[in-house]
């Protein structure tokens, strides 16, 4: 089975999907998307960027027929920029269904009019869901296909008990699970309330297209360092740990000269979809964020993933390199380390972050070289030291322009 034609989608559907320009299903699409159709039960494991949204969005649009009492399907995602996102996705399949966006941190009138309306698809965050019920202006009685999207991170948000709730209102529906990881909640929420699933787990095959390495610089010099690079490489996402530091990195980095934008969680809704709006469509050159961008947001022209700041989970530093290097394209990923963040990054390798070899940061700002370091970067900080072109060095190819073009596996 090599086409989407051939896992069950209908010719109205594949038009749709050629006028996005795709033409051919990828593996977790092509593995899901059948039993799916079938009615069965689903787990998805995999990466961020895999093409999961398409796979669970499309037996949505080729099984329910509008006009009917809804909801009928429930789509749940931990966060309002995911929730918006999938919202697109399905609408660009063009099905003829009716959709209810519902998010927190805007008004009410524009969601509340679109249930009145009748809603075939209902897209959320739990919060907001839930709000909806408890005003008694949706029942999610009728609900046949669930998904539960990014599951992994709405245990890490804390909404492990609001998506209970919401399980409990849901009589019988065909559901769908998709987590890039399985931490013992979700594990436990699979035994739950899947009948037999069929679980679909995708792994990285082939050379990497993600380059992922530390810079050890001196605390002084960590912001210098962190321009000269951006400066040199735009179109980047910069991770910063809490809301006040992503705040007052982006007043540096403006001050400094970049083009910068930011993203963290005090945001008003309006504030958060112009933010993405002007980095998604290049009139800013550099996100600067909290993990909030870190899961679920599809942005495949990113090319470089900088964090700036250790995040406190091993978990979430993978999904936020993994905000780069997505659908074919190649990317890069730098963790900047100093003598602070010695514990820190330890106990981060103890929880299965990878082992780092050093980059040289100097070449990397000066000529876009990718020069790895002779020594590998210790599980544990080594003592700082300024780096300099005398240290013994691997010389890498530069960055290639960003598409679909693969490099050479890295050791």
């Amino acid at each position: 089975m090599q086409s989407f034609a051939e896992a069950g989608v209908s010719t109205r559907v594949l038009v749709a999907l050629t006028r996005q320009d795709i033409n051919s299903p990828n593996q977790v699409q092509l593995e899901s998307i059948p039993a799916l159709l079938d009615g069965r039960d689903v787990v998805i494991q995999s990466p961020t960027g895999s093409g999961k949204t398409i796979a669970f969005l499309i037996p949505i649009v080729e099984r329910l027929e509008p006009g009917k009492p809804g909801p009928r399907a429930l789509v749940v995602a931990p966060t309002r920029e995911l929730a918006i996102q999938v919202d697109a996705v399905f609408k660009s399949l063009d099905s003829g269904l009716r959709s209810a966006l519902l998010y927190g941190g805007v008004g009410y009138h524009r969601q509340i009019e679109s249930l009145k309306r009748g809603a075939d698809v209902m897209i959320g965050t739990p919060g907001r869901i839930l709000d909806m019920m408890k005003r008694k202006l949706v029942s999610l009685s009728r609900v046949e296909y669930l998904v539960l999207d990014e599951a992994d991170q709405m245990f890490d948000a804390g909404f492990a008990p609001d998506v209970e709730r919401i399980l409990g209102h849901i009589y019988s529906a065909q559901t769908v699970l998709a987590s890039a990881t399985m931490p013992d909640w979700v594990s436990k929420m699979i035994s739950k309330h899947l009948q037999d699933p069929l679980r679909v787990k995708i792994v990285a095959e082939g050379p990497s297209l993600l380059e992922h390495g530390a810079v050890h610089t001196n605390a002084g010099l960590k912001l210098r360092v962190l321009s000269d690079i951006l400066h040199q490489h735009r179109t980047a996402i910069v991770f910063g740990r809490t809301k006040h530091g992503v705040r007052k990195l982006n007043r540096e980095l403006r001050r400094l000269g970049h083009n910068s934008v930011e993203l963290q969680g005090n945001m008003a809704q309006s504030a958060r979809d112009t933010v993405m709006d002007s980095f998604r469509n290049q009139r800013a050159d550099v996100l600067v964020a909290t993990n909030v961008a870190a899961r679920g947001l599809d942005l495949s022209h990113v090319g470089l993933v900088i964090n700036y700041e250790l995040p406190d989970t091993a978990e979430a530093l993978t999904h936020r390199v993994g905000r780069t290097a997505r659908n074919g394209n190649s990317g890069r990923a730098l963790t900047f380390i100093t003598s602070d963040d010695h514990e820190k990054w330890a106990k981060l390798r103890r929880q299965g972050a990878p082992l780092l070899r050093s980059v040289d940061a100097s070449a990397f700002a000066r000529a876009g070289e990718w020069l790895y370091l002779e020594e590998p970067a210790p599980g544990a900080v080594a003592p700082e030291r300024h780096r300099t072109a005398t240290h013994a060095r691997r010389r890498l190819k530069p960055m290639p322009s960003r598409g679909r073009h693969r490099r050479e596996n890295r050791p």
